[in-house]
């Protein structure tokens, strides 16, 4: 597993009860880590790539079994998640968090609980 994600998620300070939002999760690799943290919590995962929905999702199949895990084709600027709501958001690379962080905070609004967390992580790929 990437050392550069499990920098990330251990930055993340996840409890295992927080209702977790990943912005870009890619093929689901932080996806997995969060998940092994969780307990009563959950995650719900976006990408805008239909490709890497469907890797994300084989890879934390048994996450996703469980309830613990979903994983959604959609984009930030486009995210539809009805009623739900979350203690934790985070993205890692997401081009928006660095370009205009303010429009990618409001973007998240709705969707956060008093007192969220939400964590952007973008650094140069090696």
């Amino acid at each position: 597993m990437s050392e550069r994600l499990r920098g990330v998620v251990g930055q993340l300070a996840i409890r295992p009860g927080d209702r977790v939002l990943e912005i870009g999760c890619g093929q689901g690799v932080a996806a997995t880590m969060v998940c092994q943290l969780l307990s009563t919590g959950t995650l719900t995962a976006i990408d805008r790539s239909t490709k890497m929905i469907e890797a994300a999702t084989r890879r934390n199949a048994a996450y996703v079994a469980s309830g613990r895990a979903e994983f959604l084709i959609a984009s930030l600027e486009d995210m539809n998640l009805g009623d739900r709501r979350f203690d934790l958001v985070f993205a890692v690379r997401v081009g928006l968090f660095h370009r205009d962080p303010d429009r990618a905070h409001a973007l998240l609004e709705p969707w956060l609980e008093p007192g969220a967390r939400v964590m952007s992580f973008f650094d140069v790929p090696v």
